[in-house]
């Protein structure tokens, strides 16, 4: 008699991938305003052109565009099913980027292929690299990335694919990266975004400590991994969580990623968009009760070709959770209270 079971999947674990295998993920997600609404309720979020359609109207668009990481996050968790549902921790993100921009209604499919394999040298998991891409109803590319995760065996005595570890570039060109279609920034209102500080404003070197703190609700980040559909059973599973080595879910690093971008407006309010992420770690797990603060540095501030009206700042941004940012004294890469490194570009409007 077959198991009832046997049509339910428990996902694939490491010893399943192979090299150059693609995947064409389920399900495709038609994204609404009202997941918009939640978003905002979730992060906090205020920046202009993503929370009023008037405001970007001014810049040229015809209605606000969806939040760059909410898009991102529900891209992601397309992969979560086939790629790290038995993910041990998500580790990192190279050469995103973001191309064509969605819009409410706008419906996201996203694929992957397994660039890289390496198995853990205690046998017990390996490291499952991918490159993913998301498009919309037209079949225009909307974003990709490379991402690593470390993926549980099913199988500690099971053999495991040779080794390969893909060259992952370490930063994206300024040349490269895409301004939204239809973007004029020469009109943008500084009045209405918040704050007077442009470009030109910002200095290389540059250290912007974005204050505020936001704590974390048990209720709040499940809400937010569900929002993005997100299955991964770390975040969610509480009975299953009490027999791991933390006790309880965490949080979705993408999540902390959303909030560290809420809290950079004070500083950043005219970052208008994420352009694209160099690279990022998620350094230390989060859980429900940590506050995050978030601090960034100026890497690089670069024109971008053939544009008067907006150039791009490369951020390191850090976020933490439960010290300040005062508090670190530049080794703070070490410092376990740090949860996510991002190095990313935006881009921001031009003065005259």
């Amino acid at each position: 008699m077959t198991s009832a079971q046997s049509k339910s999947s428990a996902g694939n674990f490491f010893e399943d991938f192979r090299l150059g295998q693609s995947f064409r993920h389920a399900t495709p997600r038609t994204v609404t305003t009202g997941d918009v609404a939640l978003n905002l309720a979730l992060t906090g979020s205020r920046f202009p052109v993503q929370s009023a359609a008037g405001f970007a109207g001014t810049i040229g668009l015809l209605g606000a565009p969806l939040d760059d990481l909410l898009v991102f996050h529900i891209a992601i968790a397309k992969t979560v099913p086939d790629i790290s549902v038995n993910a041990v921790a998500n580790l990192g993100y190279a050469d995103l980027r973001f191309e064509t921009r969605a819009y409410p209604g706008d419906t996201l499919s996203t694929v992957s292929e397994v660039t890289g394999l390496r198995p853990t040298s205690d046998g017990k998991a390996g490291i499952v690299y991918v490159r993913s891409l998301t498009r919309n109803q037209y079949d225009e590319n909307v974003v990709s990335w490379n991402r690593w995760v470390m993926v549980r065996k099913r199988n500690e005595s099971a053999e495991t694919p040779e080794t390969h570890v893909p060259d992952l570039p370490s930063l994206v060109p300024a040349e490269a990266l895409t301004v939204p279609a239809g973007a004029d920034f020469s009109g943008y209102d500084t009045d209405a975004a918040g704050s007077p500080h442009l470009w030109e404003d910002y200095e290389v070197g540059e250290r912007i400590d974005h204050i505020d703190g936001m704590s974390i609700g048990d209720s709040e980040h499940m809400m937010a991994t569900q929002l993005y559909q997100n299955t991964a059973r770390v975040h969610l599973d509480r009975h299953l969580a009490q027999g791991s080595r933390f006790g309880q879910p965490l949080v979705y690093g993408g999540h902390v990623m959303s909030l560290a971008r809420a809290l950079s407006f004070n500083g950043l309010a005219n970052a208008a968009f994420i352009a694209a992420i160099n690279g990022g770690r998620h350094a230390a797990p989060s859980f429900a009760g940590d506050t995050i603060y978030a601090w960034s540095a100026v890497l690089d501030r670069q024109p971008l070709p053939n544009r008067a009206d907006v150039g791009a700042l490369r951020l390191r941004t850090v976020a933490t959770k439960n010290r300040p940012c005062g508090d670190f004294p530049g080794a703070e890469g070490d410092d376990p209270s740090v949860v996510l490194d991002l190095d990313y570009w935006v881009l921001m409007p031009r003065r005259g």
